[in-house]
């Protein structure tokens, strides 16, 4: 059931922001000054993760100085609630990513089960290698894969329901102008 515009507002203006565009924004660069040092010579392609990813895919790949090819997948867990269940695919890779280095790009690390059951397809697949680059990962104990580790990352954030930066509180605020906790959440 889809919130009304008014509820919307109200989530936004009692949110706390917990960081601003500009945090968000110089998070980014660090990542791509990281990531163009050590993906330069690989020839990677890149996996922005939507619908999350979209937003800091977009901010993050015009940074990056090197050669890449860009593809996408979209996978989620969500479908509109607040809490995840049975991973559901949406669009798989078009491209092959036999012997390749892949990237996949995505807004959160939180309990892990999308990334790892994505990072494991393209395993299977036959990747050389898969990095994983989030824009913030969520300090918590509740990982259902404690080994997946993001090789980029943005931002560390306290355990609350956080939108902004892709990130969305049901459906919505993926545009907001920073990263957001929803107010009791």
């Amino acid at each position: 059931m889809h919130k009304s515009v008014e509820d919307m507002h109200q989530v936004f203006e009692e949110a706390d922001c917990l960081y601003p565009a500009s945090a968000v924004e110089g998070a980014i660069v660090k990542m791509a000054e990281q990531m163009s040092a050590d993906l330069k010579d690989s020839n990677p392609i890149m996996f922005p993760i939507m619908t999350g990813g979209l937003i800091f895919s977009g901010k993050l790949l015009t940074s990056l100085v090197f050669p890449m090819e860009v593809d996408y997948i979209h996978a989620t867990r969500y479908r509109g609630q607040t809490t995840g269940g049975d991973l559901h695919w949406k669009v798989a890779p078009s491209e092959s990513v036999k012997g390749r280095t892949v990237v996949l790009l995505d807004d959160i690390l939180d309990e892990g089960g999308t990334l790892a059951a994505i990072k494991e397809y393209c395993e299977k697949e036959g990747a050389k290698e898969v990095k994983v680059a989030v824009l913030v990962e969520k300090i918590h104990n509740r990982k259902s894969h404690p080994d997946l580790c993001a090789d980029y990352l943005g931002i560390e954030v306290e355990d609350r329901y956080l939108f902004g930066y892709g990130m969305d509180y049901k459906g919505y605020w993926r545009n907001a102008p920073g990263i957001y906790a929803v107010k009791g959440l």
